[in-house]
């Protein structure tokens, strides 16, 4: 799996309910994982088998298991990442990412801060959003 560069940079302010050293980290993730979640590096399109997941469940951070997605509001974007219209309640974090000469918006995991992707105005109705994420930043739990 090909990984791209770093997008946002999380503040040292931030503080996160689910924190671990880095060695911790780097023990509970695969190598993809931990650039993808923690250095925010950007996996491969098209590399993600979860891109293609249709099964009803939910998507959960690959750093502490939160539920971020359910399969309800994944659809196909095309672009090559598992998209979303909507996150669960509570589940995800924004913050401005000026990094590749253009300014995004990064979406973290709520609770350990995690790398997931970004969000996008170009996603279907109802929102108008695309939470276009990494599979390797996810786990899907199926019902």
């Amino acid at each position: 799996m090909a990984l791209f560069g770093k997008g946002a940079q999380a503040s040292d302010a931030e503080v996160f309910e689910f924190q671990l050293s880095d060695d911790e980290w780097r023990k509970r993730l695969s190598p993809q994982a931990y650039a993808v979640l923690r250095e925010e590096a950007t996996e491969r399109a098209g590399s993600s088998p979860l891109d293609r997941e249709k099964r009803a469940g939910v998507f959960h951070c690959a750093g502490c298991n939160l539920p971020l997605f359910d399969a309800s509001t994944k659809y196909d974007s095309g672009t090559g990442w598992p998209s979303f219209y909507q996150p669960l309640p509570n589940a995800v974090g924004e913050r401005e990412d000026k990094g590749w000469f253009m300014t995004r918006t990064e979406v973290h995991c709520r609770r350990c801060g995690g790398h997931l992707g970004h969000v996008f105005p170009d996603g279907p109705q109802p929102t108008g959003l695309r939470y276009c994420m990494n599979g390797v930043s996810l786990k899907f739990v199926p019902l």
